[in-house]
């Protein structure tokens, strides 16, 4: 059997992620496979960056992944890095939001900030009686259209009020997607909210059903595990995860190539005797020979893969695709200069609030990994859909109006000890309104006009951790699968 070569593009997590299963699934099944990892960037890993300083760690990108989304956990178990997961402090599992210049806490129960405890919810300083009284109307509200997609936003507003929505739903979504929620598809991010309405037509009263089952069968998945946190980090840095795949990815001969672009993609028709003609593809790069493959995988942003495949096939499904700018703030501190109780993991602040930040993670409280005991690390959060002017300001500044905030909110005053301004341009796409059905069409012309040619990532089917995970299994297990069923070209 010939050798076939496979190309992913992109050395992020689902870039790694593909390329690490793909040799793990092909060496279980005897197929040979040579496999090439190009990365535009000078270091693999993508958003998955971590900075460390004088005992402090701070993660410049995602810091944690959720537990009960198998594929991140599994992941670290197939590297032999799981024995240092932490989850969060129990002691700050709480979460403050902002209204009228004021922390209040969020109801504990909520999924999404919809109630799936009553009291708590009865009992919040966060939302009028009119806005409560408003929410419990889903209680009695029909279900709605079972066939199309709507903005999640919508859909909540339709279920739950425009209040409830805008000061619990839309801060917690930032965080997520750093998005809108009225313009954000339903079904591409929340789907099963969908599912609950169909099924139990009451989204309160279907959330309840939910939490009651898992609580009678010992809860969700994670809780029956050795981790019985919601989110779960490595202790010794994100990075960790990217310095273990790359390593194993060394190991097994993988040609990793960084600080290189492709710029082009081409495809070759080659003559097969028995079983006619094969397609196989041939990519232009920066400073480096071209390479020929019987497979790609893009793993890339989708306004790349969409500049190497309009020359092939109709890509406004990619161009379609928007992403947003972000960046966010790393702040340390002595103890003694913070007189706010970090008595939970943060805040959030809803977009109606009007503020330079978005969020802020009270970071060693959340994970006493990440900083001496005699310290605090805080990391702010600036960028949304409809408002990435903040991003573009210098560091200076935005550190002036960072520390402004925190002293509005906090009462810090006193000056950090060090500064960290992450920048993620173009970092977070957006899912908009019927995302799913044009990626399905995207799919099908693919199929037709670029067999071999796979698009996986944070752009299409989640943006997680976990997700992106999932997503490039799935690349490699499509890969193999398609080489099994096709012929070896000669």
């Amino acid at each position: 059997m010939s050798t076939r070569h496979v190309v992913v593009v992109g050395g992020g997590i689902t870039g790694l992620s593909t390329a690490f299963y793909l040799l793990n699934e092909a060496n279980k099944k005897g197929m040979e496979v040579k496999l090439t990892l190009v990365e535009k960037g000078v270091r693999f890993g993508g958003k998955i960056r971590t900075y460390r300083r004088d005992g402090f760690i701070m993660e410049e990108g995602p810091d944690s992944f959720l537990a009960r989304k198998a594929a991140a956990l599994d992941l670290c178990k197939e590297l032999g890095i799981d024995n240092h997961l932490n989850g969060t402090n129990p002691d700050a599992r709480k979460n403050y939001i902002l209204r009228n210049n004021k922390l209040h806490l969020m109801p504990p129960g909520t999924m999404l900030g919809i109630p799936a405890e009553i009291t708590p919810f009865i009992r919040s300083s966060l939302i009028s009686p009119a806005g409560k009284i408003r929410a419990a109307m889903d209680l009695f509200l029909p279900r709605g259209d079972s066939f199309h997609d709507e903005s999640l936003g919508l859909f909540l507003r339709r279920r739950l009020g425009d209040e409830l929505v805008d000061q619990l739903v839309d801060p917690l979504l930032s965080g997520i997607y750093a998005g809108n929620a009225d313009l954000l598809s339903l079904q591409a991010t929340f789907p099963m909210f969908h599912q609950i309405e169909q099924r139990d037509r009451s989204l309160i009263l279907g959330i309840v059903k939910q939490r009651n089952r898992q609580k009678g069968s010992g809860g969700p998945r994670e809780s029956r595990q050795k981790h019985t946190s919601v989110f779960l980090a490595l202790e010794t840095g994100f990075d960790s995860l990217i310095t273990a795949l790359v390593d194993r990815l060394q190991q097994a001969g993988a040609n990793l190539i960084s600080d290189t672009s492709v710029t082009r993609l081409e495809r070759i028709r080659t003559e097969d005797t028995d079983n006619g003609n094969a397609t196989k593809y041939r990519l232009k790069l920066t400073d480096h020979p071209s390479l020929d493959a019987d497979a790609v995988v893009l793993a890339t942003p989708a306004f790349v893969s969409e500049k190497l495949l309009s020359p092939f096939i109709e890509t406004n499904p990619l161009a379609q695709i928007p992403y947003v700018s972000v960046a966010n703030i790393g702040l340390a501190y002595p103890r003694e200069a913070i007189k706010q109780p970090l008595d939970a993991s943060g805040f959030v602040i809803p977009h109606k609030a009007k503020r330079f930040i978005t969020a802020c993670t009270w970071v060693s409280s959340k994970w006493l990994h990440t900083a001496p005991r005699d310290k605090v690390l805080l990391r702010c959060f600036i960028g949304h859909s409809g408002d990435e002017s903040h991003v573009t300001l210098s560091d200076q500044e935005i550190i002036r109006g960072v520390r402004k905030e925190l002293q509005s909110i906090m009462g810090i005053d006193a000056e950090p000890e060090w500064t960290k301004v992450v920048r993620w341009n173009q970092a977070m796409p957006q899912y908009l309104v019927d995302h799913l059905s044009r990626l399905k069409k995207l799919q099908s012309d693919m199929e037709r006009e670029l067999p071999g040619l796979i698009l996986t990532g944070a752009g299409y089917y989640g943006v997680g951790v976990p997700d992106c995970i999932a997503q490039g299994k799935q690349a490699a297990e499509t890969v193999l699968r398609n080489f099994a069923l096709s012929p070896t070209p000669v």
